[in-house]
């Protein structure tokens, strides 16, 4: 199971929120080319970027903080935050991003997200954000009273190749992830579903390690590590190197092979 270090971007700078709450930022970095490099210098396997800019404005605003991770590591990097066009898909694609993350298109125009997922095989991945089991989009700012199991189903049948569940509610509160919903949208569906939000200690990685016979192969850490409470070379010890190198991509950049 992967481990995946979380860089999330405002104003240039690597932060976390609460409970996705624009107003209670933290700020850890302001240089998240160089955190970046830490992660993969303490063994992450791949990078988990969001331009949280972006996700608010609707298209992507940290291009340049991207393109400066994308050139200090040598791992592959997954991006999402206000991805809603097929341009924008292109242009991370372009210029070295492994995996394209899409949230808020994947509620509001579904058949360009299958048109995406045909066009870039094992390149689209879909992040549903839940609030009490119901899907939030648009930065977390828009409730709607889909289900996310329901949309992770549909996704499933459209061909992206992987879906991101994020709690929350948890999100930044390092409570401990939702385990139980976890487990019931795994069990759904039949591609790969990466873990997100909560995270607090070792023990958590663990627990969530049972899930991976469900299909779980990968969990997003954040605040956790930021704040010390999970040493990631220790993490990557106990749960392992995880499995991206298994994914065949054609990248395009042998940086990211």
């Amino acid at each position: 199971m992967d481990i995946i270090p979380a860089i999330d971007l405002l104003g240039g700078n690597c932060v976390r929120l609460y409970q996705g709450d624009y107003q209670q930022a933290e700020i850890f970095s302001d240089n998240p080319a160089q955190m970046a490099l830490r992660f993969e210098q303490d063994g992450a396997t791949r990078l988990h970027i969001v331009d949280l800019d972006g996700a608010k404005a609707g298209k992507i605003v940290n291009l340049g903080a991207i393109e400066s991770i994308l050139k200090k590591v040598t791992i592959p990097v997954q991006v999402g935050g206000g991805i809603r066009t097929a341009q924008s898909v292109e242009q991370l694609i372009k210029i070295g991003v492994a995996r394209v993350i899409l949230g808020t298109v994947a509620v509001e125009n579904p058949q360009l997200v299958q048109e995406l997922a045909q066009g870039h095989p094992e390149r689209i991945v879909v992040g549903i954000d839940a609030r009490n089991g119901k899907v939030s989009t648009r930065g977390w700012l828009k409730n709607t009273e889909i289900s996310a199991v329901d949309l992770a189903k549909k996704m499933s049948a459209l061909g992206v190749s992987a879906i991101i569940y994020t709690d929350i509610a948890r999100d930044g509160t390092m409570q401990g992830p939702n385990i139980n919903a976890l487990k019931e949208l795994s069990s759904q569906i039949e591609i790969p579903v990466i873990a997100s939000g909560g995270v607090s200690c070792l023990g958590d990685l663990l627990s969530l390690l049972s899930l991976e016979s469900l299909g779980v192969e990968g969990i997003i850490i954040g605040k956790a590590i930021y704040s010390g409470a999970v040493d990631l070379k220790e993490a990557v010890r106990a749960i392992g190197p995880g499995r991206w190198q298994d994914v065949p991509l054609d990248l395009g950049d042998t940086r990211l092979v």
